[in-house]
């Protein structure tokens, strides 16, 4: 298992081949990118700033080994950025392994969700007017 809070760029590849094994029928993933805009901002969005709790890590690795234990789910590898995060790079990546995708899927969707509503990361929206916005508080 696998569940990092990094400054660092994340790639999904590694994400993918620490999940994968012989025992795995499928993989399902997930990555978050970064996008230009927001529907409920006027102004383009030039990247987001993501700041986190010192008990994400912790908060983290609590998800994913909820996930990971469920008698379906063979292995799970996430990571969440923090610091800044230009538009078009993966704020999030997940991936899920399980014997069957559709288990591996439902899975990952959890993975996802959870992390969005309990990890106690927050983003601040830069826009291209040199503005910004918080989201989330």
């Amino acid at each position: 298992m696998i569940a990092t809070v990094t400054d660092q760029p994340l790639d999904l590849l590694f994400h993918v081949e620490h999940v994968s094994s012989s025992r795995a029928g499928a993989v399902a993933t997930f990555v978050g990118l970064v996008r230009d805009h927001d529907p409920s901002v006027v102004g383009e969005v030039v990247g987001l700033e993501y700041s986190a709790h010192p008990d994400a890590a912790t908060t983290l690795e609590r998800i994913a080994a909820d996930v990971a234990s469920d008698d379906d789910v063979l292995d799970v590898a996430v990571s969440h950025r923090v610091g800044h995060v230009r538009v078009g790079e993966a704020a999030i990546v997940a991936a899920v392994s399980g014997a069957h995708r559709a288990e591996a899927f439902d899975a990952c969707r959890r993975l996802v969700e959870t992390v969005k509503a309990e990890l106690p990361v927050w983003k601040r929206e830069l826009l291209a007017d040199g503005t910004h916005h918080w989201v989330g508080l």
